[in-house]
């Protein structure tokens, strides 16, 4: 949820909850984890925060609300943050207070041990976090934060083990949940992913004997790190004095990476699973035009998340390619809505169509998902306004039916259109000529399953598709969600 005023076309996406990053052994660390956090922005918007540590000034921290940009690029935020060792966190808030975001709630958190302290990020959501924080606060924790991450911090304090990577183990094995963490100590930078891998982490080599930690792939590239590898679901590095020791502290990983990953949350120029993100977008698009062929004279982008769809639909069918729907770049967050009747203008503040492309067109309009459906809507208003003879939707992944619990601020699951309609009651609703999702094969498929989904054995988290959660969602079960039944 953001603090400010969500704009009217954000407000039916999907919102990843954060992004990571972190760098050991350069100068000036904290410059290069604004770097990092500017080219993950994408992946949380609201606000941001680094930590660094200098054996001269011990640990220092800076948290703000707003963009990287604003925030981690003036002398005297920067200045403040010293030191060859950092780590950063950009978030939109999933569990935490919903609404106003206390600067509190800010990632990193630090903590004081005795061996030492420790600054931490999380990137995921934590499943038992409210059963762990009642729990905690029972045995006397006092809690700083309403943010689920906070719990792994009190759970370290309360480890006997010596060192901190150690009793970072132990806390997270308490933990339910994805998780993805990028952490640090005075000497030390640590990565982390869940036995399952919900959540990407990767790591770059910076020079010859630096190190970077990040979410993506193009936080790396913007800092002129060389990609290494991801780091394995179930697996925790520990990096000091250049060097790297590995362990594996949950059992055996079994990997189930986030599917929505690969349809919209991550940048099309970085690289899942030894995949483009780019190419598994465009092959989405190749799919579903051989799954739901229409004729029509135009393939147009809902930009921009569903450009690379689009292209592959208009590559596989034949159909040319349109920019029928025109951005504006320069549309801000906080855009001054002081009317209603401005309010209502909506859309247009951030999409325009292209009249004269569109008019008189049969138009197929290419989107990377259906969550509310008010947007849809409010395009096919505007391309229909617009004098297109026909409107038809086709959709880059399959109907999102069920909440997420693994980091992404999904609405609940009355409020999903496809939880509560069919497809054709959809299509109705929405007002368009026809409408059709991806299949959840197609999708496989074309994230280079060729068989499909294996129902026995599903590579990928796709539990907002399936209501096939990999890990139980404990404290919703308590709070009465119901499970889809086995089938």
């Amino acid at each position: 949820m953001q603090t400010h005023h969500a704009h009217p076309f954000d407000d039916d996406k999907l919102k990843e909850e954060c992004g990571i990053f972190g760098v050991i052994g350069v100068g000036d660390a904290s410059n290069f984890v604004a770097l990092g956090l500017h080219a993950l922005q994408h992946r949380g918007q609201e606000a941001g925060g680094i930590v660094s540590y200098d054996p001269n000034s011990g640990f220092n921290s800076a948290r703000r609300f707003g963009y990287v940009r604003d925030n981690f690029t003036r002398p005297d935020v920067m200045d403040t943050l010293p030191g060859a060792l950092a780590i950063g966190h950009v978030r939109y808030s999933t569990a935490g207070s919903k609404g106003a975001t206390a600067i509190r709630d800010v990632q990193p958190f630090f903590g004081e041990f005795s061996m030492g302290g420790a600054a931490i990020a999380h990137n995921g959501n934590l499943t038992n976090a409210a059963a762990l924080r009642k729990e905690l606060i029972e045995r006397g924790s006092i809690f700083q934060s309403s943010s689920d991450s906070e719990c792994i911090i009190h759970l370290m304090a309360r480890s006997i083990q010596k060192t901190i990577p150690e009793r970072m183990k132990d806390a997270l094995r308490r933990v339910e949940g994805a998780f993805s963490v990028v952490a640090m100590t005075r000497t030390k930078l640590i990565g982390v992913r869940d036995q399952l891998g919900v959540r990407p982490l990767v790591l770059g080599r910076v020079g010859d004997s630096s190190w970077a930690l990040a979410s993506e792939t193009c936080a790396l590239d913007i800092i002129g790190a060389d990609f290494v590898r991801e780091i394995e679901p179930g697996e925790m590095v520990v990096i000091e004095d250049g060097k790297i020791t590995s362990s594996r502290p949950f059992g055996a990983p079994m990997s189930r990476f986030c599917i929505f990953e690969h349809v919209y949350f991550s940048r099309p120029d970085s690289i899942l699973g030894g995949r483009s993100v780019y190419e598994t977008r465009r092959q989405i698009g190749v799919e579903l035009a051989r799954e739901a062929p229409v004729d029509a004279d135009l393939v147009c982008p809902v930009p921009d998340s569903g450009t690379p769809a689009a292209i592959g639909f208009s590559q596989e069918s034949g159909i040319p390619y349109a920019m029928g729907i025109i951005r504006n770049q320069y549309m801000g967050r906080t855009f001054i809505e002081p009317t209603e009747s401005i309010r209502n203008m909506g859309v247009r503040l951030k999409l325009n169509v292209n009249r004269a492309l569109i008019k008189g067109k049969r138009v197929i309009l290419v989107d990377d998902s259906v969550v509310r459906g008010t947007t849809s809507r409010k395009i096919k208003d505007m391309i229909l306004e617009a004098g297109a003879a026909e409107v038809h939707f086709r959709i880059a992944s399959p109907p999102t039916a069920w909440p997420c619990f693994y980091g992404v601020d999904t609405p609940e699951r009355s409020k999903l259109l496809a939880a509560n309609m069919s497809e054709d009651e959809m299509r109705d609703w929405i007002g368009v000529n026809s409408l059709k999702f991806i299949t959840l094969d197609g999708l496989y498929r074309a994230a280079g399953e060729a068989g499909g989904r294996n129902p026995k054995a599903p590579k990928f988290c796709d539990a907002c598709f399936s209501g096939d959660y990999p890990i139980t969602p404990s404290d919703k079960i308590d709070e009465g969600f119901e499970m889809k039944a086995a089938e």
